[in-house]
């Protein structure tokens, strides 16, 4: 399953955590593979019982990029990049790291709390199975084909995978080695608990719950508003108030000239007086004359103030 389109806040870039944590696996597996061997990495690095009573506290983390061979290694990283990249470019590579560990701690307390006894506890699978939690919580409709021949949604998958390692777990309770079920258990509920606990919700939730401001331009006041709905009260003395101070800087100075033998109405008072009458009548009450008038000062405002 490869996505093609982007949510409003994610972005097309590299997924630069997915890629490190894939590299770190990978580089862990070739030294254990060529150098030190299975069983000293796994001892080293993986989780044991009794190893917070030794201070070996680093195993607590570390357990989750050491893998029981290259199978159990190719499997993860291919689930890791089915599922992580889209949900890197949607939260951002800081937190979608934090998630991860989280959830490999996540895995690692279940396993603590619920196989008391057993073998050595590695591999990826917890974290990762976080990461397809976060997936199908944001895009749960979206499809992809288990065991590479049944489609079938994310949700359902995710709902599959934990149910699956819920029988598991009880099945294989007590039982010492093979697979981690209950850390399985402990990766998922840790994604729950970030993702739908409260106080926990990621950056990314909040971000989406908040309607984004709108934007003003830097226009000159406008005396007709842009709908041609009747505005506000408010609104139009707004309008009036802005057209008024524009129409006072553009009013050229006056200049001494012999008086007409008609006292003919200026221009710019009869503005006022249509001004006026939008703010107490509104722009239905204007007349034809009036709205050509208005319409010549809009332009001549425009024009002045735009260049």
């Amino acid at each position: 399953m490869e996505s093609t389109t982007y949510d409003e806040f994610e972005s097309p870039r590299s997924p630069t955590a997915v890629f490190w944590l894939i590299g770190l696996c990978v580089a862990v597996y070739f030294v254990q593979a060529t150098l030190v061997g299975e069983m000293n990495m796994a001892s080293a690095l993986g989780y044991a019982t009794g190893d917070i009573a030794a201070r070996k506290f680093w195993t607590i983390g570390s357990y989750m990029f050491v893998h029981g061979g290259l199978m159990h290694l190719a499997l993860n990283m291919w689930t890791l990049w089915l599922f992580g990249p889209r949900v890197e470019r949607a939260w951002g590579a800081s937190t979608f790291t934090w998630y991860y560990l989280w959830c490999g701690l996540g895995g690692w307390a279940f396993h603590y709390m619920l196989q008391q006894e057993g073998g050595i506890l590695i591999g990826a699978s917890a974290a990762i199975l976080g990461i397809a939690v976060a997936y199908a919580s944001r895009w749960p409709d979206d499809e992809v084909f288990l065991f590479g021949v049944v489609p079938m949604k994310v949700r359902w998958l995710v709902i599959f995978m934990a149910a699956m390692n819920i029988v598991m777990a009880i099945i294989d309770h007590g039982d010492i080695g093979g697979t981690a079920y209950a850390a399985h258990i402990g990766g998922i509920a840790a994604g729950l608990i970030y993702l739908y606990a409260p106080n926990t919700q990621s950056l990314d939730r909040l971000r989406r719950r908040i309607a984004p401001a709108p934007e003003y331009g830097d226009e000159s006041p406008r005396p007709i508003p842009r709908s041609g709905a009747r505005p506000a009260a408010r609104e139009v003395d707004d309008i009036v108030a802005q057209s008024k101070a524009a129409v006072t800087r553009t009013r050229p100075a006056p200049t001494p000239r012999a008086a007409p033998t008609a006292v003919a109405e200026q221009p710019s008072t009869g503005l006022d007086a249509v001004l006026d009458k939008i703010a107490s009548s509104g722009m239905s009450s204007l007349t034809s004359a009036e709205k050509l008038l208005l319409d010549e000062w809009s332009k001549r405002l425009r024009e002045t103030n735009g260049g």
